[in-house]
Parts: C-alpha cells; sequence; structure tokens
C-alpha cells in the first residue's frame, strides 16, 4: 500500500502520468414474472425474484493530477474487454508517455 501512496504523490509529469484504474462487474438481470400495475389503492407491485442475464463491464480511468476521468461500458465481461480499453487508453491519451504508472 505504501508503494501505491507514494506513486500517487509524486509531481505531475507528462512522461509518467498517473493513472488509476478500476472495473466493476455489473449483472444483467430479468424479471421472472411481470409486475402488477399500480391501482388508486396500492402502489405498483414487482416481484424481487430475478434471473441473471449475464454480466457487463465498467471501466473506469482517472488521472487525478489532470483532473481527468473516462468511463466505459462493455457488453460484456472478459479479459480480452479489459485490455483492449487499455489499449485505446494507451494510444490516445498516453501515447506520448514514457512510462504509464
Amino acid at each position: 500500500m505504501a508503494h501505491v501512496l507514494e506513486t500517487s504523490a509524486q509531481p505531475d509529469d507528462a512522461r509518467f502520468p498517473v493513472v488509476c484504474m478500476a472495473e466493476q462487474p455489473v449483472p444483467w438481470l430479468q424479471e421472472t414474472r411481470v409486475p402488477i400495475a399500480a391501482t388508486k389503492h396500492h402502489a405498483r407491485r414487482v416481484d424481487y425474484d430475478y434471473e441473471r442475464a449475464g454480466t457487463a463491464s465498467v471501466c473506469i480511468f482517472a488521472e487525478p493530477l489532470q483532473g481527468w476521468r473516462q468511463v466505459c461500458v462493455r457488453p460484456q465481461r472478459t479479459k480480452v474487454d479489459w485490455a483492449l480499453e487499455m489499449a485505446a487508453l494507451l494510444r490516445t491519451r498516453d501515447a506520448a508517455a514514457q512510462k504509464v504508472m
């Protein structure tokens, strides 16, 4: 953990940008029963039973010293998807960097 804090405390340098990366899996859920419409006496009623229908992925990249962040959503969650997002970041925003920290 100390290494992470030391890296984050380094001064801003365009040759060595400090980029924070995170990935959040998001489950796709499907209702198994049709909700009952609201009436004058009852609010809309929804059954809490659901069926899993796959997983999506939310990738977050942030450069705190620059005040920059990017969020992208992929329809599935695989290693290849993460690698494609990393490649896009290194090819565009940090193309001139010697090393991304």
